[in-house]
């Protein structure tokens, strides 16, 4: 029998019993119970981080004024209209290029699969409203398309038919590339999990490739297939950048206009209510689907996949097809980013630019490590004590990624504006002093707002951290002696390291490509790369604008790249040379 891992001081169980020998005393059942103050602090902080959304619910039951009668005269149904035809758009596109994709790079083998199984999630690290302004640039009237099409076929302009990007179809076009990999990450990850037992039998009963995909694999894989549409569908409806840009009336363009055209607040708040509906309303078909969708598909044994080898045309075909929503998603995009910035490097790369890329880094690394704390002090507090009265909480908190940006913000912006009024009011009539805003346009308001938006993301990984250490490691140093911070710190931060350094990137970089909050929370004369390419993009100013676009999305490659290694590592035995499946299967 080996020596037992506690012995080591190196490991977590080591430092468990040097913890307790320490202290010197082993602690009694009495302090192993449950403290209430963890329940009472877990559900203050919910509640705080779903202030900004239960301020927007609030207005509900505000009496409607006039200008949302005007709003719901002219423009409520053309936005009710775009978003529901712009959210079908992009689900059908996602999911065509997602399923077929995830299906030929899982159980597929072609020329050039293995660089594209993960390079299909590459258009992640681009925002839409980058690629939208990219495209623009590229397909408009005096863009390198058009002008190339006028000198091979001498036409003049307005003597050919040529598709509009700035219209609906081009935003569905647009946000189908960014965001079909939401759908393909998913299906593939569903796909790399099916029993290679129920393939092979459908085989042996003379179905093809094609006839188990449809009646066999896309069954089977239809509840990770339907969660990645409904991210999809939110991504899409959260939408502000691009739809603003390619001038499409949604509900977040219109909450814009609403609030700082016609200066009404409660009625933005309303639009932002009937939107939180549409959240709503999709986080429900979601659980339900779920719900009614339990298939025991997996094995407790794996082995490769059997892989259909493609040859010939079908094998080209194969690459083409899933080579096309790559290039047309990143390449392209990010080839006409750089060629911008080349060309501009001299009116762009300045301290300016410098300033702006200081703002972006800091604002974005203190939100990730204010993410990360709150999320491993949640997550543990969950294990501790995994009943209603902190899951709850906890699953509240972890909500606000389903709330839109442009929501949340306006939410802000209203709770901080009250908050402000009562403090100012106060102090006025007890101390005679006006200290001037202390929330609105201020970088505490911002962080809050990130916070409450993507918290979500770093809370998800900290319990899949905490899942893989096991309970009687807690319990063991415990008994030793250990208090609950200690064991936090000196036990499950190192062991968890890795996994809470992956969330805090992904925080990170959704904090760097995040737009409409930024757009309405940030302090005065403050800009982010995201903000100033935005605006460069309204002005027109494609090519100033690539500089900030191309520095975004090249920080959105490195938890895109984490993000594929670890769905390609999810099923044992893929990825791994003969020797490793051989113990694995020992084992």
């Amino acid at each position: 029998m080996s020596s037992l891992p506690a012995q080591d001081p190196q490991t977590p169980a080591g430092l468990a019993l040097a913890t307790g020998r320490q202290s010197g005393r082993i602690h009694s059942s009495r302090s192993l119970r449950w403290s209430p103050r963890w329940s009472l602090a877990v559900s203050l902080l919910a509640v705080l981080l779903a202030l900004p959304t239960l301020t927007i619910v609030s207005f509900v039951f505000v009496p409607a004024g006039e200008i949302w009668h005007h709003l719901a005269d002219t423009v409520l149904k053309d936005y009710v209209v775009n978003s529901v035809t712009l959210l079908l758009g992009v689900g059908v596109l996602s999911m065509i290029i997602g399923v077929c994709t995830a299906w030929l790079t899982t159980l597929c083998e072609f020329p050039g699969r293995r660089v594209l199984q993960w390079a299909l999630l590459l258009p992640l690290s681009a925002p839409a409203y980058i690629v939208a302004f990219t495209y623009s640039g590229m397909l408009d009237s005096s863009g390198p398309v058009q002008s190339l099409l006028r000198n091979v076929t001498g036409w003049s302009l307005g003597d050919y038919w040529f598709p509009e990007i700035h219209s609906l179809p081009g935003a569905v076009f647009i946000l189908g590339l960014v965001l079909y990999p939401y759908v393909y990450m998913l299906a593939r990850a569903a796909f790399l999990e099916q029993s290679v037992c129920v393939l092979e039998v459908s085989r042996t009963l003379g179905c093809g490739p094609w006839r188990s995909f449809l009646t066999i694999a896309l069954p089977l894989a239809r509840p990770a297939i339907v969660a990645g549409l409904t991210l999809v569908a939110m991504e899409t409806l959260a939408d502000y950048g691009s739809v603003q840009y390619l001038g499409v009336s949604t509900f977040t363009t219109g909450i814009f206009r609403t609030w700082f055209g016609l200066g009404d607040a409660s009625a933005a708040a309303q639009l932002a209510a009937v939107l939180l509906g549409f959240i709503f309303v999709l986080v429900v078909l979601e659980r339900l689907s779920r719900r009614r969708a339990r298939y025991d598909h997996t094995s407790n044994k794996y082995s490769r996949l059997p892989r259909s080898r493609l040859k010939g045309g079908r094998g080209v075909a194969a690459m083409l097809f899933c080579l096309l929503p790559l290039t047309l998603g990143f390449l392209l995009p990010a080839g006409q980013l750089l060629l911008w910035a080349l060309q501009t490097w001299h009116l762009a790369l300045d301290f300016h630019f410098l300033l702006l890329l200081w703002n972006s880094l800091w604002l974005a690394s203190v939100t990730a490590m204010i993410a990360i704390t709150l999320a491993v002090f949640l997550a543990y507090a969950q294990r501790l004590n995994p009943q209603a009265s902190v899951s709850i909480p906890v699953r509240l908190t972890g909500m606000g990624y389903a709330v839109p940006g442009t929501v949340l913000a306006v939410g802000m912006m209203i709770l901080a504006g009250w908050l402000d009024n009562r403090v100012i009011g106060w102090l006025e009539s007890c101390c005679n002093l006006n200290p001037g805003l202390l929330l609105s346009g201020t970088f505490i308001a911002l962080i809050f707002t990130y916070l409450a938006r993507f918290l979500s993301v770093s809370l998800n990984s900290a319990e899949a951290g905490f899942a893989k250490i096991k309970p009687s490691l807690d319990d063991a140093a415990r008994v030793l002696g250990s208090s609950p911070g200690q064991i936090i710190r000196r036990i499950h931060l190192p062991v968890m390291r890795g996994t809470l350094i992956t969330a805090g990137l992904l925080v990170f970089v959704d904090v760097l490509k995040e737009l409409p909050a930024t757009l309405v929370l940030r302090p005065f004369n403050f800009n982010t790369l995201a903000v100033r390419a935005y605006e460069l993009a309204i002005d027109e100013r494609l090519a100033e604008a690539a500089s900030a676009g191309l520095a975004i999305v090249l920080a959105g490659l490195i938890p895109v790249i984490l993000l594929s290694r670890s769905i390609s590592r999810s099923r044992p035995g893929e990825g791994t040379n003969p020797v490793e499946q051989a113990t694995t299967h020992q084992q």
